[in-house]
């Protein structure tokens, strides 16, 4: 997960030039935006995969190994 931020970090400094005409009120490399943004989508990230697991987690393992 962290080789992601940073490759996502450095891909979206990177890509400030092409959106700076876009951003209004605040400077294309903003710190506070940026940490809100990754902070945000590592929450996103961690509850995309912590509701399936909690979801399998309930499963009885018998009952799953017999439907198959």
């Amino acid at each position: 997960m962290l080789v992601g931020i940073g490759v996502g970090l450095g891909g979206s400094f990177a890509l400030t030039r092409a959106i700076q005409s876009l951003l209004f009120g605040i400077t294309p490399t903003d710190p506070l935006t940026f940490c809100a943004v990754v902070l945000l989508l590592c929450i996103v990230a961690l509850l995309a995969c912590y509701i399936p697991a909690r979801h399998a987690a309930k499963v009885d393992p018998i009952v799953a190994l017999r439907y198959e």
